[in-house]
């Protein structure tokens, strides 16, 4: 299997299986010097791991990172950074019945087609969002770099803005919310409307899909490149490569095509000596370079396709059959996909920071 690493200058790999012994990841890129612990790094996993609340999967796992390798004394080195985070809590019984099942809504056909059979059936293997760990610890490293070379950090956040049909209120938006509720919510009063629904989805042992929201603070002005190395559209391969993404936009997205010019052009003045704009439907992007203003991606999250609910399948042997999944399994897998949606934003201003820097010696 090819294709496990994302980047240019500022790369990663990930490794690892859901119920394999450890998945972890090699970042190659930082630069020297910079101040790397793992305390650090496992602040942002605490935010992803699993069974922290009945909203999300109740697999137990610590997420403890490993630093194995590129940090001596505290400081980066300047070569590959490995992390490692062992897997403890696998229940591989649990997907024995699906060994010879095709689910619904999975990879589990494709996998099997393309690598001729072979295919880790144990929670989705290589396929499961449990992946998603090691992205997080390569987004971990990635702000390091971002707040080690700028003069102002980047601030990166994410927020859930719709589970299912219900939607927040934008005019209620607060940031500090979003860390007082297990859904990542910027409003208060639609956290209370997300926890009477997902209970009702979550006991009908059906689930639901989400949108979130993740916004980039105190990004540099020149960022990305015209016309194959634009910011905006390694954004959208980065995020569109999480786990159930099956959208993302930028700034106004696909509500710009019910804009007029007028309302879609982002005026501009002067202030300071400095251009300033007027509105930011661009997302914080223009000709595929950044602006200077918030970066702002949006991404949408599929329900999860492991349901009790029988749904129709087939056999690797051509049989027709009824699919069942159980297990332990997020409700609305779009909760847990906030800190990555912000990890993988981190890895991609990294990335174009470093090449920036590497063109216009800035």
């Amino acid at each position: 299997m090819s294709h496990n690493t994302f980047g240019h200058l500022f790369r990663f790999t990930t490794w690892g299986e859901s119920h394999g012994p450890a998945l972890g990841c090699v970042v190659d890129g930082t630069p020297p010097g910079l101040a790397i612990e793992a305390a650090r790094i496992q602040h942002w996993l605490d935010r992803r791991k699993p069974g922290q609340s009945r909203f999300v999967t109740q697999r137990r796992e610590s997420d403890t990172v490993e630093i194995l390798s590129g940090v001596f004394e505290g400081r980066s080195t300047g070569t590959p950074i490995s992390l490692m985070i062992r897997n403890e809590d696998q229940r591989s019984k649990d997907y024995g019945r699906i060994a010879e099942q095709f689910r619904p809504g999975h990879a589990d056909y494709t996998y099997w087609a393309k690598y001729q059979g072979n295919r880790d059936y144990r929670g989705g293997g290589r396929s499961s969002a449990r992946e998603t760990a090691a992205r997080v610890a390569a987004g971990a490293i990635a702000r390091e770099v971002l707040n080690h070379l700028l003069p102002a950090p980047v601030e990166i956040k994410g927020a859930l803005i719709q589970i299912g049909p219900h939607r927040i209120d934008r005019g209620a938006w607060d940031w500090a919310e979003v860390e007082n509720n297990p859904f990542w919510s910027p409003d208060a009063a639609t956290a209370l409307v997300w926890e009477e629904y997902l209970d009702s989805v979550r006991k009908a042992g059906s689930s639901t899909g989400a949108v979130v929201e993740v916004v980039a603070k105190n990004v540099p002005v020149g960022l990305g490149a015209p016309l194959y190395g634009k910011l905006d559209a390694d954004l959208a391969s980065a995020i569109m490569s999480i786990n159930a993404v099956k959208g993302v936009e930028i700034g106004a997205g696909f509500e710009a095509a019910a804009l007029t010019g007028e309302e879609n052009a982002d005026e501009m003045r002067m202030q300071d000596g400095q251009v300033r704009f007027l509105g930011n439907k661009a997302g914080g992007i223009l000709g595929g370079i950044s602006t200077g203003q918030d970066v702002v991606v949006r991404f949408a999250v599929k329900p999860t396709s492991s349901i009790l609910t029988p749904r129709k399948g087939v056999t690797t042997g051509g049989e027709e059959v009824d699919v069942s999944t159980t297990g332990r399994h997020d409700p609305c897998v779009g909760i847990r996909a906030v800190p990555v949606g912000e990890a993988m934003m981190a890895v991609v201003l990294a990335d174009h920071l470093l090449r920036h820097r590497g063109q216009v010696g800035l």
